[in-house]
């Protein structure tokens, strides 16, 4: 099981948004919705595309390439081409700063 890593402080991160970040040589999408985070690979697992350039409203995330969509707090695939769904991983908040630790499946 992999540790925690600090990857961004509440601050920076505003209601709404996502962000890019690299854990352990691994490229995830940091989510703020209100007051919760949530963490999702950057990955499509209808092509194995990236999901970060696709635009998100809300709880949802469309990948850039076909239109799949995800949802941000726990990778849900949650329409088609996608029919599975993409690895969700464990943020907490200490002291003002994020951590996550990834999900090695």
């Amino acid at each position: 099981m992999s540790e925690y890593t600090i990857v961004a402080s509440v601050a920076e991160i505003d209601d709404g948004s996502t962000r890019l970040v690299e854990v352990d040589d691994r490229l995830v999408i940091l989510s703020r919705i209100g007051d919760e985070f949530y963490c999702i690979d950057d990955i499509c697992t209808h092509d194995g595309g990236t999901l970060s350039d696709g635009p998100h409203q809300g709880c949802e995330i469309a990948c850039p390439r076909h239109g799949a969509k995800f949802d941000l707090r726990n990778g849900k695939a949650l329409s088609m081409p996608a029919t599975q769904d993409t690895v969700s991983h464990q943020v907490k908040v200490e002291n003002g700063s994020i951590m996550i630790r990834l999900d090695e499946s």
